[in-house]
């Protein structure tokens, strides 16, 4: 954005990296240091933030809710929040008192509340030049991500071990016994790789040797960025027909959106022969950092046009007085209740 011509202080910790105005509380993130109180300094980031609120024209939050409490009594200038995802259904709450001072992007369009108006959908984005462009199809089939039930890791195995190909599995075991119960047993270096927490080169290699990313999830992804950085190296997305997914694959052109474990199967023939081009293409002209910057452009200009947000409709004022759990969207890291109540996907558990 400062390469755009844009005059912007960054708010955030004071070893970032940053050419232009930095503004810090804190001097390096506070699960890197352990004597630092997470809630005392995230209360002070966004303090230090507010108390010269009026030095900027907008204000761009990724910082969650908490910003929003502040916004309520500091009246200007225009803000926009980007929705990450909600963390819990509770803190919607602070999202609908919110509504009446803040602007809210989301970073797809399923990972909307219907209680919510948004100015806009801003993708997340990446560089592609960043990762290596690779024109062959791989061998193995990958996941890339981390280790919980909502990931479904077991269900890319599942995959992986009926069609018969090699599966490769890289990340952090978030959910221990999830990983010790449900993934573990079948690592056997063979057929089922686990290869731990990769980074950099070795990633974009793993990334770019794969004959397809499998993302079959259990709960709708937000936007899932290894999607892109798969498609950035050329290779497919196998996936999950539900939340993000099938706006950021074109069904057929630069992977699969698969409604079941079954049609996830029969589709893994026919990966080799799609065209590894077509999904680096995808992510340059839909998914690089350039095309999310002018979303978050227009999105600036509009929010400066309208200076506030807009009264909430009757049917979104309604829509916030249904219960959290009987929306089609689940927010938590909890497993779910039943996976039936929480999606409409079928996939069955880890549990089944």
């Amino acid at each position: 954005m400062r390469k755009r011509g844009l005059d912007v202080t960054l708010f955030a910790t004071g070893d970032s990296q940053f050419a232009g105005r930095l503004a810090s509380v804190v001097p390096v993130g506070t699960n890197e240091d352990p004597t630092l109180n997470g809630d005392v300094y995230g209360a002070l980031h966004i303090g230090r933030l507010f108390e010269r609120a009026a030095d900027f024209d907008l204000i761009h939050n990724n910082f969650d809710w908490r910003p929003l409490t502040y916004a309520l009594a500091t009246p200007a200038p225009p803000m926009i929040t980007t929705i990450h995802g909600f963390s819990a259904p509770p803190i919607l709450a602070a999202y609908y008192a919110g509504a009446a001072r803040s602007f809210y992007c989301s970073i797809s369009d399923a990972d909307r509340d219907p209680g919510l108006d948004y100015l806009a959908t801003t993708y997340n984005g990446i560089d592609p030049d960043a990762f290596t462009f690779v024109d062959r199809a791989g061998e193995y089939l990958l996941f890339f991500g981390r280790f919980h039930p909502e990931k479904g890791a077991h269900l890319a195995i599942e995959v992986a071990k009926r069609a018969g190909v090699r599966l490769k599995m890289a990340g952090i075991p978030h959910d221990e016994a999830y990983f010790r119960s449900a993934i573990e047993p079948h690592i056997d270096g063979d057929a089922v790789q686990f290869l731990g927490h990769v980074r950099g080169r070795e990633r974009d290699e793993l990334l770019g040797g794969a004959l397809a990313l499998v993302h079959m999830t259990t709960r709708p992804e937000r936007f899932g960025l290894s999607l892109i950085e798969a498609m950035a190296c050329g290779t497919p997305v196998l996936g999950a027909a539900m939340g993000s997914v099938p706006e950021i694959v074109v069904d057929g052109i630069t992977g699969f959106a698969c409604a079941t474990t079954d049609a996830a199967v029969a589709r893994v023939p026919q990966l080799a022969g799609l065209s590894r081009a077509a999904c680096r293409e995808r992510v340059v002209t839909t998914f690089s950092t350039e095309r999310m910057i002018d979303r978050y452009l227009g999105a600036y200009e509009d929010a400066l046009h309208l200076k506030t947000p807009p009264p909430p409709s009757d049917a979104r004022l309604r829509a916030r007085q249904h219960d959290w759990w009987d929306r089609p969207m689940a927010y938590t890291d909890d497993p779910p209740r039943s996976a039936t109540q929480t999606y409409e996907l079928h996939i069955r558990p880890p549990s089944a």
